[in-house]
């Protein structure tokens, strides 16, 4: 039977697995926020430290595939604590792939904003980040009570941020239709969109995440997808 210091040691590397998980998930959030501000805000210098700080993800990912790997080798865990450790990197790897979609959409923020821009569309961005973040956060929350039913509802909800996507890039179509100066913004925009769109999906591969951890399932069934916009047709020039 292993000792107490060995299991307080045990207890140490499992606490510092999930308090390593909470900063990255809070600096992923930070970023995503960050991001989209400086999108709208046309905030140069907001969006350059948003790209600095993409190292912090990059560090952290390391750091806990590291300590994994080497609490799987030292303790050899079961069950559960085995959950928790793979759980840990599979989360670790999604926060950072999220730090890395933030990263590409402040890197477009001087781009976009050198050129004319439809408000509207610009709104509609900030909602779908709005709808991602709260994903995000709750993913976050579901993981530090290890919530098996919180984790199911996010992942029931991932088709909302699909379908608000897909209605913003048929907007997005239409002004390039409408009038080519718009082409340039509208894709850097397009872009940006699909990268909240895929924090989305992340936000929704945590939750599956979670929900093995704490149950020791998978989820059954395919995840709920709303994003029609491989199937979207680009309106006839000129058409209303």
């Amino acid at each position: 039977m292993p000792d107490a210091h060995t299991v307080s040691a045990y207890d140490d590397d499992l606490r510092f697995l999930n308090r390593r998980l909470s900063e990255m998930g809070g600096i992923a959030e930070r970023m995503v926020a960050d991001a989209v501000a400086a999108l709208v805000n046309a905030d140069s210098a907001t969006a350059q430290r948003v790209i600095s700080e993409d190292l912090l993800l990059d560090n952290g990912e390391r750091e806990i595939y590291d300590k994994a790997v080497l609490v799987i080798a030292k303790r050899q865990p079961m069950a559960s604590d085995l959950r928790e450790i793979i759980g840990s990197i599979r989360i670790a790897s999604d926060l950072e792939r999220v730090g890395d979609l933030g990263k590409n959409i402040a890197k477009r923020v001087i781009a976009v904003h050198t050129m004319a821009q439809p408000r509207k569309l610009v709104r509609g961005l900030e909602h779908l980040a709005e709808l991602a973040l709260t994903q995000l956060k709750e993913v976050l929350d579901a993981f530090s009570t290890r919530s098996p039913d919180l984790a199911n509802s996010i992942r029931e909800r991932d088709e909302e941020i699909d379908a608000i996507y897909t209605s913003l890039f048929r907007e997005l179509l239409t002004y390039m239709m409408e009038d080519p100066r718009n082409i340039t913004a509208c894709t850097h925009l397009l872009f940006c969109a699909k990268n909240i769109e895929r924090i989305g999906d992340h936000a929704t591969n945590i939750a599956e995440t979670v929900y093995y951890v704490a149950t020791g399932e998978q989820l059954a069934g395919d995840r709920p997808k709303d994003d029609d916009s491989a199937s979207v047709i680009a309106p006839e020039p000129g058409a209303a």
